[in-house]
């Protein structure tokens, strides 16, 4: 039996269509259903129900063999190619958006950089963001938040925020402009890199059928 970690949420729904073009349809609909394993019209494939930002740590620990996650957890996580034991074979192309600085519109931040002022960020990704700033030379204060990171210029918080953005609307809609682009981002197929070479020839199949779907 192999095991797919994957997330309720933002790629959910593309998700479950993606396996289901595979072969892989779940047979519950983990939306609705309060099963935390479904299994699906595939006997050997499982998929474990579990919060975005813990899909890498059960592929990496080898509870779940692989998963579906968005570059964006990846990142946070510290998962590049080849680190924490986890592989990325597969970008799927599903959940596209791109992580972004937004600033308050007719915040000058060009102006604020260039002069070294410290800026104070709001933003669930604060290793990435970190890291995003430390290579420009620019200093922050990194203020972690969970839920609407718009609201934190707003309410006086943040000077600025690092959040997904798709289409730019809620940005709009609440006076907020991208002033930078951080990463693009899609979902991926994620590994376990000690099951790739233990289970090898169960796994290689499974991820040869998903890679297939996503390339249509």
């Amino acid at each position: 039996m192999i095991t797919l970690a994957l997330s309720k949420g933002r790629i959910f729904d593309e998700a479950q269509l993606l396996l289901a073009a595979a072969g892989f349809a779940p047979l519950e609909n983990a939306e609705t259903s309060r099963a935390l394993i479904i299994g699906t019209a595939d006997e050997n494939l499982r998929i474990v129900v579990v919060r975005p930002s813990d899909v890498p740590t059960y592929v990496q620990y080898g509870a779940a063999e692989i998963g579906v996650a968005g570059k964006d957890v990846l990142l946070e996580h510290g998962a590049q190619w080849g680190e924490r034991g986890l592989y990325q074979p597969v970008d799927l192309g599903i959940g596209r958006c791109r992580l972004c600085v937004a600033v308050p519109a007719g915040f000058d931040y060009a102006n604020a950089v260039r002069r070294g002022a410290r800026l104070r960020v709001a933003t669930k990704y604060v290793q990435t963001a970190r890291e995003h700033f430390a290579a420009k030379g620019v200093h922050v204060d990194l203020i972690k938040l969970y839920g609407s990171m718009e609201l934190a210029p707003l309410a006086g918080l943040a000077d600025a925020i690092v959040d997904l953005v798709s289409s730019g609307s809620t940005l709009r809609a609440n006076n907020l402009v991208e002033v930078e682009e951080v990463a693009q981002i899609s979902a991926r197929l994620i590994v376990n890199q000690s099951a790739l070479k233990v289970r090898r020839e169960e796994l290689m199949p499974v991820i040869a059928r998903i890679e297939e779907a996503a390339s249509r």
